[in-house]
């Protein structure tokens, strides 16, 4: 079976996937800074005869050469993550997005192993078509607003991906992440349905930014994982781009209602000023939905989680970490 390297491979993800292609027979050698991700994250794969862990930043050009010739194909999720992160810290943002991207593409090229590139919804920045399909324009905000650092660098991340393809036919494909959740995910990074589990099971106020009317859909990560997985093994998916998330659309403040039921929560929904939770003049999509008609098409992968049985894995995951302190 193939050996795969997963950048970021302790973080959220990362370590699903991990898991994934364990069960499917894969060697994994997953390399990852901790930064965000957690090695508890992959504690259950520790000990395992497929499966090792490197502690290492991927901008490490000399670790990154021996791991990339040791493998066989690249899982590269390791970014800056989180609304509240990219604001309180653009300038690592942009230099481990565009950086850590870099050192992984010379890498691949150098030793000519395949590439499957993690990129974001946020790359369609204000985009008004919905739903939103790979070959869409993308309008982004101006640079003097930092929250769209992160759309740009990984736009750049995918140009470049994608020019190493055109130009040294590197296999290189790229998934663009919507909304992921599910077990494992944090939520101090900003990432909102864990943040709402949480206050709802401490009984605390759960506080929605804006007017709570922007609508998402959230995908699971074990829909993810397979998508993913499935994508590296389809043969015609190089030089392409897919979407990968999920259909079932809400806004914000029906999510919170929703958790507080599925939490069995009295918390108060409170309504909190965008410049109150982030920084003046910060910016939101109204909507963000993707189109899945390429990748179903593709691989004949689609979604089957439905969000209220997702509700109910992070509601069951944060209360056994409560449990154990």
């Amino acid at each position: 079976m193939p050996h795969a390297l997963i950048s970021g491979g302790a973080g959220f993800i990362g370590s699903h996937l991990s898991e994934r292609l364990i069960q499917a027979g894969y060697h994994v050698t997953i390399i990852d800074n901790l930064s965000t991700g957690q090695i508890r994250n992959v504690a259950a794969l520790e000990g395992h005869p497929r499966f090792r862990a490197a502690i290492e930043d991927i901008r490490d050009i000399h670790v990154m050469d021996r791991l990339v010739s040791e493998c066989d194909l690249i899982f590269h999720l390791a970014a800056a993550v989180g609304v509240q992160r990219i604001i309180s810290e653009p300038i690592e943002t942009i230099e481990t997005n565009i950086g850590g991207t870099e050192v992984v593409l010379k890498a691949a090229r150098r030793y000519r192993k395949k590439v499957l590139l993690a990129s974001t919804s946020e790359v369609y920045g204000k985009g008004v078509r919905i739903p939103f399909m790979e070959d869409d324009d993308c309008l982004l905000g101006p640079t003097i607003r930092n929250r769209w650092s992160y759309a740009a660098s990984k736009m750049v991340d995918e140009f470049l991906a994608l020019a190493y393809h055109k130009e040294v036919d590197l296999q290189v494909t790229i998934f663009r992440l919507f909304n992921t959740v599910g077990p494992r995910q944090r939520g101090q990074y900003g990432m909102v349905l864990p943040r709402f589990v949480r206050w709802a099971l401490a009984g605390e106020p759960i506080l929605v930014y804006g007017d709570g009317e922007q609508q998402r859909c959230f995908g699971n990560v074990f829909d993810v994982a397979g998508a993913i997985h499935g994508l590296a093994e389809y043969a015609h998916g190089t030089g392409q781009v897919y979407n990968i998330g999920s259909s079932e659309e809400l806004t914000i403040l029906e999510l919170a209602e929703r958790v507080r039921t599925r939490a069995g929560s009295s918390s108060e929904i409170r309504l909190i000023p965008y410049e109150e939770a982030y920084e003046a003049g910060f910016e939101d999509f109204r909507r963000r939905v993707p189109s899945l008609s390429k990748i179903e098409s593709a691989i004949g992968w689609s979604p089957v989680t439905p969000l209220n049985e997702t509700i109910d894995q992070i509601i069951a995951y944060q209360q056994e970490e409560r449990a154990h302190g």
